[in-house]
């Protein structure tokens, strides 16, 4: 949806020894994107971006993110791709951020899976509402997961927000982890460093350290929404290394 953008230092890497610890001339690329799962009988989507129209956030001197120019609305893309809303069956929202779920109700026939602080928090209500229960035990260091189709497991992941989630899907032997905004960069997963954006740092803390346990453990390729990286990892099938 966006591209060409930039993250400063401070922002991506500050959440746990302060912004003033880091350099804000220190910039990574930005981005914006959300992914899709075709599995041959299912459309699945990953978050949804945001809503057709929405403002677009300005590009502004030493901002601390500029997601980049606009590409295209997050709709515009599903039909670029050959997809209709009426073809997803199933959105798993990683998180409650309108970058996440902006478009969220423009899908009729799509079962919503989120986690319950988060619909609560948007007080998503209705028969298409699958709030999490995480009742189908532990993948890897991941001790709560829901399967939600074969091969793909919506985990309990907390921290940027009360309800966080994060994706694992597992192809052949290699995991694609999508994550939401567990980091906004590669960059600081690699340094082990928190964003300043989080509703609970502790949390925060435990699903970063789960993340690198998990990508130190299984082939990884790491599916980030605000980094270029992001789409590259998935296009060349690039396995995380820590």
């Amino acid at each position: 949806m966006f591209d060409g953008g930039f993250m400063n230092q401070p922002f991506a890497f500050g959440g746990e020894e302060g912004k003033e610890n880091f350099d804000e001339q220190i910039i990574y690329r930005s981005s914006l994107q959300n992914f899709l799962i075709d599995t041959g009988s299912e459309v699945i989507l990953v978050d949804t971006g945001f809503e057709t129209g929405a403002p677009v956030p300005p590009k502004k001197l030493g901002a601390p993110l500029y997601m980049g120019e606009k590409v295209q609305d997050y709709m515009s893309g599903l039909e670029a791709l050959g997809y209709t809303p009426e073809h997803v069956t199933k959105i798993l929202v990683t998180h409650k951020h309108p970058d996440h779920t902006g478009a969220l109700k423009f899908f009729p026939n799509a079962k919503v899976y989120i986690g319950p602080e988060d619909a609560d928090a948007m007080k998503l209500e209705g028969d298409n509402i699958v709030r999490a229960t995480y009742s189908d035990g532990p993948l890897g260091c991941f001790p709560k997961t829901q399967r939600v189709a074969d091969g793909i497991w919506f985990v309990e992941a907390k921290g940027h927000t009360r309800g966080n989630s994060i994706i694992i899907v597992q192809k052949d032997d290699i995991y694609y982890m999508l994550h939401g905004d567990v980091t906004y960069c590669d960059a600081a997963l690699k340094a082990n460093k928190l964003s300043i954006v989080f509703e609970d740092k502790d949390a925060a803390r435990q699903t970063l350290d789960r993340v690198r346990e998990f990508i130190t453990a299984y082939p990884t390729v790491y599916l980030s929404t605000h980094c270029p990286e992001g789409y590259e990892n998935l296009e060349m099938n690039r396995i995380m290394k820590l």
